[in-house]
């Protein structure tokens, strides 16, 4: 049995167990962000606007793992930041690798090549390449030349040592349908495994704020990215119906439950994309976050994300409860003409609230305080 279809499966049980046990809120995708940071500082990023004393922190072995089985999800994405930057993450990988839970480790590749030999080659571990597109389009996103040939040297060198190597690519506003195809094209025929596919997030701290997509241009864009892959056989790691829903056939909410994030703050609420707060374990986020609060419709900084990270839980429901509709939209892919579906209304949505910078003071306070303490 091929990968996809064994975490396909095991994921599926995974689910079940919890719908049996009548969990309504369950994690399938831990977030891990073991340091914020990065050896880029890409325009659309909002994760690396931090000062330098916490930038210059990261989980210990022991939490991250400790996280892992704390959470109990059956997939971990560790992101950041720059995951390759912490010197112990060969070592968090191989950890969760052991408990039999499915790893994707996000990279932008420019330490990726170097690494190599401190991974093993296993179904349960995936590179996850940061690729916005073809060199122009790549470059252009993460504002510095020559990361993209980069990133394809060390995609090669991967695949060449047996590695599952995906694609992680983020489309923004100006994204060309037919560039993007083109690109589609090229990862498979390099034998890339497979593309997560995403529209930008919003990232209220990220330098650029231009080039964000609303939620209408986000189902044209896939509308027309989906209609030039008629019969191209590109590979999505992501289920038929979240594509569906990007393409508009779908009205879904937000699950953010679906993916939490731990990273050195602790439990982030309400979701990978956006910090509001913390809690200090995963039994208090899932029992003391007002899950209500947030998503499309109900807070204002979540009116155009379609992201997969929050709506990617909700497709996988979705699918238990419906598979002949999966199996159809796998079958012939998302629908790309006619009426969209009905979207969420925005009338009764309450007003942003800025916590970043109250939330950074407070934790530098906390870090001298723990400075002073161990004089």
């Amino acid at each position: 049995m091929a990968v996809p279809a064994i975490q396909a499966a095991l994921v599926g049980a995974y689910v079940l167990r919890q719908r049996l046990k009548g969990n309504r809120r369950f994690p399938l995708v831990l977030m891990m962000e073991p340091l914020f940071r990065c050896n880029l500082a890409c325009a659309g990023c909002g994760k690396i606007d931090y000062p330098d004393p916490i930038l210059r922190r990261r989980l210990s072995v022991e939490d991250a793992l400790g996280a892992v089985d704390e959470c109990g999800a059956p997939v971990v994405s560790i992101a950041g930041g720059e995951p390759l930057l912490h010197p112990e993450i060969h070592t968090i990988a191989a950890g969760i690798v052991a408990r039999r839970k499915f790893v994707y480790l996000c990279t932008n590749a420019l330490l990726m090549e170097k690494r190599l030999d401190r991974f093993t080659p296993s179904p349960f571990f995936t590179w996850s390449v940061h690729l916005d597109g073809g060199r122009e389009e790549h470059d252009k996103a993460v504002c510095q030349p020559g990361v993209y040939d980069r990133a394809v040297a060390a995609i090669r060198a991967a695949k060449a040592r047996g590695f599952r190597v995906n694609i992680n690519c983020t489309l923004f506003d100006g994204a060309e349908p037919d560039k993007v195809a083109a690109f589609f094209d090229e990862a498979m025929a390099a034998g890339i495994d497979a593309v997560t596919v995403s529209p930008g997030y919003a990232y209220e701290r990220a330098p650029d704020q231009e080039h964000f997509l609303n939620r209408r241009k986000t189902k044209e864009l896939f509308r027309e990215v989906f209609a030039r892959g008629r019969g191209r056989k590109w590979r999505f790691s992501q289920s038929s119906l979240f594509l569906d829903f990007l393409a508009g056939n779908r009205t879904y909410r937000c699950s953010p439950w679906g993916n939490p994030t731990r990273n050195v703050f602790g439990w982030q609420r309400p979701c990978y994309l956006l910090g509001e707060g913390y809690a200090p374990t995963f039994k208090a986020l899932m029992e003391e976050t007002d899950w209500d609060a947030y998503g499309t419709g109900n807070y204002e900084k979540c009116a155009d994300c379609m992201v997969h990270s929050g709506y990617e839980p909700t497709a996988v429901e979705d699918t238990l409860r419906n598979p002949l509709s999966a199996l159809a939209v796998s079958l012939r892919g998302p629908r790309t003409d006619g009426p969209m579906a009905p979207e969420i209304p925005l009338d009764r949505q309450r007003p942003a609230e800025e916590v970043f910078s109250r939330h950074v003071a407070d934790t530098l306070r906390r870090i001298e305080a723990e400075r002073t303490a161990a004089e």
